[in-house]
């Protein structure tokens, strides 16, 4: 299973979001740290999520840090995120 996968699993399970898009972005990061041959180093994520009422965007953020934890102390470098309410998503 590739890391992509697996950051989307962990935040589908965690969050069960009614959107969810994560790209990897390693390409953009080529001579940048943390970047490795093969990819799979830097990701952007955009979530939407009632587990965010109520949560400022560092709670938020932290909240998927959390979840992404693991990957984070691993292979993965770098996580862009942009994690919303439902009743947010006019300004996507």
């Amino acid at each position: 299973m590739s890391t992509r996968d697996t950051i989307i699993n962990k935040l589908r399970e965690a969050f069960l979001p009614e959107s969810l898009d994560v790209a990897d972005e390693s390409h953009l990061h080529e001579g940048h740290a943390g970047h490795r041959p093969g990819g799979e180093t830097h990701f952007r994520v955009y979530i939407v999520s009632p587990a965010f009422e109520g949560k400022s965007r560092i709670e938020r953020h932290r909240m998927v840090n959390a979840t992404l934890a693991a990957e984070l102390e691993g292979s993965v470098h770098a996580v862009a995120i942009k994690a919303q309410t439902p009743g947010e998503t006019a300004g996507r």
